[in-house]
């Protein structure tokens, strides 16, 4: 009984992290492309020379401090919504959120070799990677559901009433044609 009230609650939060894993596939390349843009190449080598030679736990903290400044953006997009300034907010934590994950994906992507000789830090990544694996999982037939009523393939109600829909449309066009 439990579950089953409890159901669109996991569904809900493995959809959002479906949404964060997405955005960090998704924006690591994008923002290796606008660091590829910076035209100091001798700085950029010399950034991923340092971060080869830390240990893990100075990489670590190499990972974790450049998103730290993004925080108070989030806390002044918060601000802007308690005082109604709703396209600004929505504006203002869009863009936090995009360069937060943009720029953990590629720090991730440079500093993950070192991050991942921690045990502590390996068993937390085994473990994000399976919570992400069952997210896939749990989401992936309600997809499936959503693409089926799309397309009027489905059995359910809904897909019976697009097919009808679909039909009616198909016979409105049919009769509109001039003679």
């Amino acid at each position: 009984m439990l579950r089953r009230l409890l159901q669109p609650f996991w569904v809900l939060l493995a959809i959002i992290f479906l949404v964060e894993a997405w955005l960090w596939d998704h924006l690591e390349p994008i923002v290796a492309r606008a660091v590829a843009w910076i035209p100091l190449r001798a700085l950029k080598q010399w950034l991923a020379d340092r971060v080869d030679s830390l240990s893990p736990a100075m990489t670590l903290i190499v990972f974790v401090v450049p998103v730290i400044p993004l925080f108070p953006l989030k806390l002044i997009g918060l601000w802007l919504l308690a005082n109604q300034y709703w396209f600004s907010a929505v504006s203002l934590i869009l863009f936090a959120k995009f360069v937060g994950v943009g720029v953990t994906a590629f720090l991730f992507d440079v500093t993950r070799p070192k991050l991942l000789e921690m045990p502590w830090f390996e068993a937390l990544y085994n473990f994000v990677m399976a919570l992400r694996a069952k997210a896939t999982a749990l989401v992936d037939p309600i997809k499936r559901r959503i693409r089926e009523m799309i397309s009027g393939d489905g059995e359910g109600w809904a897909a019976r009433t697009l097919r009808v829909i679909a039909r009616f449309r198909k016979s409105v066009h049919q009769t509109s044609k001039p003679l």
